[in-house]
C-alpha cells in the first residue's frame, strides 16, 4: 500500500518502536483526556486531586439545584 506523506511529521519523527494501538482499547473504553492550564496543574498535582475537587464541585452544584438557588450573574 503507497502511503501519503503528511506535511505535519518531521523527519526526525521516529515511529520504528511504536506500537499500533497500543491504547485502542483504554480509548474504545471512553478514556477522557483533559489538559489542565498550568496554575490549574499547580494546585492538582495527580488524578486523585483532580477527581475530589470535581466531586467535591459536584455536590455543591447538586445541592445549589435542589434548594433552588440561581445564579443571576450573566
Amino acid at each position: 500500500m503507497a502511503s501519503k506523506k503528511n506535511n505535519d511529521m518531521l523527519d526526525e519523527y521516529d515511529f520504528s518502536k511504536g506500537i499500533r494501538g497500543k491504547y485502542a482499547l483504554r480509548y474504545q473504553e471512553g478514556t477522557n483526556i483533559i489538559k489542565l492550564d498550568e496554575d490549574v496543574r499547580k494546585m492538582f498535582p495527580n488524578t486523585k486531586a483532580v477527581n475530589e475537587a470535581l466531586r467535591s464541585l459536584a455536590g455543591i452544584i447538586k445541592q445549589h439545584k435542589k434548594h433552588g438557588v440561581v445564579n443571576h450573574s450573566s
